[in-house]
């Protein structure tokens, strides 16, 4: 029997199933009437979380790495917010009692980041539900599980694979996880791969449709579980686990390469992040720069509006960490879709088109003046550049830059210091962007191409949406043609021209981007080696040859299959 899922972590395991379920937690609310006393249930809950929680950073510091620590740590920054406790505090002195104060609080959160839609965002609710867990396993004295004493070859099956149960797993004892949730940005499918962990996550049922003891392969590479499997399947599995040894041991070769083509043809390979800590795996992974700094979280993960010093420490740490490698910052990207409680936005029936990204910021000149100032101060740190999302007109584009000029002459008055020729490019993911790329193109320094709404906005297709799901491709030919056009319009005027999207890393679709042109591919860290390896195949003539057959096309799939045919 065959079970499939997201495919999260690349690798083959084979082991026998241990099925993890977390302690029962189930509590009856009360009405309470000592306050004071029951503030103080809470405080001690929430101290003994923080303890319990820097011991698994420490472990985990151990044996996985410092990045993957902080996942740990930050759990304890959201529970140590005074305005996170001071909400639960103010529900107790209304007789509420410390485990629905809690509760209530952290739901609350917790939807208020799903209610974004956006994957990155939404993984903000699964770390409040951890931390709502952890610190209710206090109050109900009931620990989280311990998974440090599983036997040899374990798979573990659960719910889903939170960050205080990965502190325990001891290195080269656990073959594999399987979960009922998550997606490739979650913390689950993160810490997976930072301690190579074959995975396949969202697997409908898993816990309930495996038991203790049940022999499978998990192939991460695939998102495939294979229940009680033969012989003859147990050994293709094991010559599928030497190929992957032997795959990861060929990628090691580039590190500290450069990346370019076959014939010669130089591009850059970037990283994207959601903070400034995740600069540190970007350059750990070997990536020359960052293409996509997401700014959002910086605001989504505080329940007041950050600061310029706050947001200015912020990217002059990503900068210090690249060390004079550039590093592209995007400037907010909410509104709509992407909730931030702290600036009071109103709800619109259609988000995507509605008043977001640069078209909200430029109507809030005092949030976007605090966001331009502090990344204009941090370009005196490193090679900072700010690139500019949902632009569909040039108006949008020299708003920004009079803005910055404006900003800089108030610097210049104040004696601050920050690069007066700081490169300022726009993000390239509506239709109005690539028809008006030619213009654009006069105006900006660069572009970066965000395939993932790109491709959504031009099929006119919502990927979250099953129903019209299949239309959502950026094989599909209206948006390769679009892409192309963009490529050629920003290297005929001269500027870089750059990918920040999942397609980036698409080993499928980057013999095409050789041949488009594309001078950079931001992915993620942990792409950055496959990426690099993947365009050394391939020589221009090569790539140009590819893509005259491709671009004949007229469907999705005859493209898909040409690409998959030709594949190295």
């Amino acid at each position: 029997m065959e079970l499939k899922g997201t495919a999260a972590s690349a690798g083959i395991g084979i082991g026998r199933v241990t099925v993890v379920e977390e302690p029962d937690l189930s509590y009856t609310s009360r009405t309470v009437e000592d306050t004071a006393a029951e503030n103080e249930r809470l405080n001690a809950a929430i101290s003994g979380y923080i303890a319990y929680t820097n011991a698994q950073a420490d472990t985990m510091r151990e044996q996985v790495g410092e990045k993957e620590a902080e996942i740990l740590t930050g759990h304890i920054v959201m529970i140590s917010d005074p305005f996170m406790q001071g909400e639960m505090t103010k529900l107790i002195e209304g007789g509420t009692c410390a485990e629905d104060a809690l509760v209530q609080i952290c739901e609350m959160f917790a939807t208020m980041f799903e209610s974004t839609g956006d994957e990155l965002t939404m993984q903000r609710a699964t770390d409040v539900r951890d931390v709502k867990t952890g610190v209710l396993a206090e109050l109900l004295n009931k620990r989280p599980v311990d998974i440090g004493g599983l036997p040899q070859d374990t798979i573990i099956v659960t719910h889903d694979l939170t960050p205080s149960m990965t502190a325990g797993i001891r290195p080269g004892v656990i073959a594999g996880v399987v979960t009922e949730t998550g997606g490739l940005t979650s913390h689950s499918a993160i810490l997976a791969r930072a301690m190579e962990l074959p995975a396949v996550l969202s697997v409908p049922a898993a816990c309930t449709s495996l038991k203790d003891g049940d022999l499978l392969i998990v192939d991460g590479s695939n998102g495939i579980v294979t229940v009680e499997p033969d012989e003859a399947a147990i050994a293709a599995a094991r010559e599928a686990q030497a190929a992957y040894a032997a795959e990861k041991a060929e990628l090691a070769k580039f590190v500290g390469c450069r990346s370019v083509t076959a014939d010669g043809v130089v591009i850059e390979l970037f990283a994207n992040i959601g903070k400034p800590e995740d600069a540190t795996q970007a350059m750990e992974k070997d990536a020359e720069g960052i293409g996509l700094f997401r700014t959002e979280f910086l605001f989504m993960d505080k329940p007041t509006v950050p600061t310029e010093d706050e947001q200015f420490e912020a990217y002059k740490k990503a900068a210090l960490i690249c060390k004079g490698k550039p590093v592209i910052i995007r400037t907010l990207d909410i509104g709509g879709d992407k909730d931030v409680p702290s600036l009071g936005m109103e709800p619109e029936e259609n988000p995507f088109l509605g008043f977001r990204a640069i078209r909200y910021c430029l109507a809030r000149e005092d949030l976007y003046r605090t966001q331009l100032r502090a990344l204009l101060r941090a370009s005196a740190f490193g090679d900072i550049r700010i690139m500019v999302p949902l632009v569909t007109c040039v108006d949008e584009l020299t708003a920004v830059k009079d803005l910055l000029k404006r900003y800089m002459i108030e610097f210049d008055q104040e004696g601050i210091a920050y690069n007066p020729d700081i490169m300022v490019g726009i993000m390239v993911e509506t239709p109005a962007s690539a028809i008006m790329a030619d213009a654009l193109a006069a105006e900006a320094d660069f572009f970066s191409i965000g395939t993932n709404d790109l491709t959504g906005y031009t099929m006119c297709a919502d990927r979250g949406n099953e129903k019209v799901r299949y239309l959502y491709s950026t094989y599909n030919p209206a948006v390769l043609r679009s892409i192309k056009r963009v490529i050629e319009e920003g290297n005929k005027a001269g500027i870089l021209v750059g990918m920040c999207g999942e397609a980036a890393a698409d080993p499928l679709l980057i013999p095409l981007w050789i041949s488009f042109g594309l001078g950079e591919y931001s992915v993620s860290a942990t792409s950055v080696l496959a990426t690099r390896k993947q365009v050394s195949l391939w020589t221009k003539e090569d790539a140009d040859a590819l893509a005259s057959k491709v671009m004949q096309l007229n469907t999705a799939a005859e493209i898909y299959e040409v690409l998959k045919e030709a594949a190295r």
